[in-house]
């Protein structure tokens, strides 16, 4: 009797579910290779690559990207480098949400943004692509503009028919100065939106 109850209450750790509702996917938007790694453009993958160095996890390659996660809080955070280029972004995305069976509420695109000044954040649940590529894809795939995205600001610092080359240049040597201090707190943020919630992180973190 003793081992019959033994089998339905106990279970090895390693065979609990995690509830959909505590995993978050964390999407950081970039182009693949080493040309592009200390580019503005590629912001997103910088903000996850500081959380899971300082998570001391490591990423590994998957489908469509590569594959970080941590737990923190009692919610599972899983990290996502698309390995699609920037321009197919959501094709990833979507697939990990699936995948994962990750609530649409739980993902949390970060990307760059022209329109804000460098460093600033500005978090929101629901939006255009704003022209910008890798989002106006995840709004394709996932067939809806209410997702939540983290817009890092590059500002906009270049002369007429330089764009691209700004977007997909290096940082300045002032930019590289600032940019710790702006990544330990995307970083906060990112662990405020799977704990604290959308709105509250919002409140705290809209132009920090």
């Amino acid at each position: 009797m003793l081992a019959f109850f033994g089998r339905i209450f106990s279970k090895k750790p390693s065979e609990e579910q995690v509830d959909p509702m505590k995993k978050f996917l964390i999407a950081g938007l970039g182009n693949i290779g080493p040309k592009y790694h200390n580019t503005r453009h590629n912001i997103g993958f910088k903000v996850v690559d500081y959380l899971a160095e300082k998570e001391g996890v490591s990423f590994a390659t998957d489908k469509l990207g590569d594959i970080a996660s941590f737990r923190f809080k009692g919610r599972t955070f899983i990290l996502l480098k698309p390995s699609t280029y920037m321009n197919l972004s959501g094709k990833a995305v979507n697939y990990w949400l699936t995948k994962e069976k990750i609530p649409l509420e739980n993902l949390l695109v970060v990307t760059d943004d022209l329109n804000l000044n460098f460093g600033a954040i500005r978090v929101k649940t629901k939006g255009s692509d704003g022209g910008h590529n890798g989002l106006k894809d995840i709004q394709l795939q996932l067939n809806t503009t209410t997702y939540n995205r983290f817009r890092f600001g590059i500002s906009d610092e270049f002369s007429k028919g330089r764009q691209v080359d700004y977007v997909l240049g290096d940082w300045s040597s002032e930019e590289e100065k600032n940019l710790p201090e702006r990544l330990e707190k995307a970083a906060e943020l990112i662990k405020s939106f799977a704990t604290a919630g959308i709105n509250i992180t919002m409140n705290t973190f809209n132009g920090k």
